[in-house]
């Protein structure tokens, strides 16, 4: 046991000292956990008695990574509202429709190109659809832009997205976890998935008034440990339904979001996301050979290209439907290309339900390309859409366009 606790706080020292480092650098800290995970797992090499590997702590650390996924889609549940993006805008649904159309189809192509079986050609369209919600909004903040007008669009989108991230989780959780392989059985599956989250939310929303009454409770610890319980019950009863455990976490979100005590939710359940979040990243890095990146290449390369133009379109799309202009509308492209939390979840699912290796490796290669291209793409959108009018000839044109 000594041993474990000594490797855990080995793990948090070393998860705390890439997140100063990437901090430092301004920069998105996600690779970063996940590199520093790979660089100490038990495929990492050692030499004689130099072996840093964390190979006793791993299911425990494992463990702290599925609390992690909990926390950020419970929060992510806290933060989310329907009725919000209703009001959005024709921008925000039209570009978010776009959004997710162009994504999947090309994450369907990438499947296709590498002759993937079905289930595993799905999880891939899920990875390559879903933007991080965590990276973007640290993005708009290191770089002030929150005050941006395409901001509020670049948000819109991404709730949109997740709201069909969501769907598409409670989907493949029928499709890959249940063990289905007919046609009839799958459907059922999802059917019975979606069903249950239905309920779930009609239900929730008929007796918050009641929960709000039952959550008067004056004791910091008392209130904290009935969220608790609510969360990890909820949670885990939901894959009996063919639910994964995060969106059963997600649901919980989003019943106690219309609650009188969410703003006293989110700040107790701050530090859990944060912290489990944290080892959630490293304890994916963990679980990867980098041996068995190799294969994955020229695949996340392709899924990489195809997604930044996937999304440079679909932010001029949103940006035109609003009336913002050209340079404000390829902020919202480069600014969604960023890939995290989301896709890690899916990559996951896949594992769990044993489908192929080379979607764990595409995942890793996908998301670390995307979250250290993303926000550079961001900061330099400027410099980038200028060179592209320079090289077009059409900067002249816009120059007379401002000065008419």
């Amino acid at each position: 046991m000594d041993t474990i606790v000594f490797q855990i706080g080995l793990a948090v020292v070393l998860v705390a000292t890439v997140g100063l480092i990437a901090t430092k650098l301004r920069f998105s800290v996600i690779p970063f956990y996940i590199l520093v995970g790979m660089a100490v797992g038990p495929h990492a090499p050692h030499f004689w008695i130099f072996d840093f590997r964390f190979i006793e702590s791993m299911e425990f650390i494992d463990f702290m990574g599925r609390l992690g996924v909990l926390f950020l889609l419970f929060y992510l549940g806290l933060e989310f509202s329907v009725s919000r993006l209703m009001k959005s805008g024709k921008a925000i649904v039209m570009g978010g429709l776009f959004y997710i159309i162009i994504n999947f189809l090309f994450g369907l192509l990438v499947g296709w190109m590498m002759d993937m079986p079905l289930k595993e050609t799905l999880v891939i369209a899920g990875i390559m659809t879903s933007s991080s919600t965590a990276i973007v909004a640290k993005v708009l903040v290191d770089l002030k832009r929150t005050a941006n007008r395409e901001t509020e669009i670049i948000m819109g989108m991404i709730m949109f997205d997740d709201l069909f991230i969501a769907v598409h989780i409670s989907i493949l959780s029928g499709l890959v976890l249940s063990g289905a392989t007919s046609f009839i059985g799958v459907l059922l599956t999802s059917l019975s998935a979606l069903i249950f989250i239905l309920l779930f939310l009609i239900v929730g929303r008929k007796v918050i008034k009641y929960v709000d009454k039952g959550l008067n409770i004056s004791s910091s610890e008392l209130f904290l440990l009935v969220i608790m319980a609510a969360l990890f019950l909820i949670a885990g009863f939901s894959e009996t339904a063919h639910v994964a455990e995060a969106i059963g976490a997600l649901m919980v979100g989003l019943v106690l979001a219309e609650s009188a005590h969410v703003k006293r939710i989110e700040q107790l359940v701050v530090p859990f996301r944060d912290f489990f979040g944290a080892m959630f990243f490293f304890s994916f890095g963990l679980t990867i050979a980098p041996s068995s990146l190799g294969g994955a290449v020229g695949m996340a390369i392709i899924a990489v290209v195809l997604t930044i133009i996937g999304n440079v379109g679909a932010g001029m799309l949103a940006g035109r439907i609003a009336g913002i202009s050209n340079r404000a509308s390829f902020n919202i492209g480069f600014t969604l290309a960023s890939r995290g939390e989301f896709s890690i979840i899916m990559a996951n699912i896949g594992k769990a339900g044993g489908l192929l290796p080379v979607v764990q490796s595409f995942a890793v290669l996908y998301v670390l390309l995307l979250a250290i291209l993303g926000p550079l793409l961001t900061k330099e959108s400027k410099r980038i859409y200028n060179l592209i009018l320079k090289i077009s000839g059409q900067d002249k044109k816009e120059q007379k366009l401002q000065d008419g």
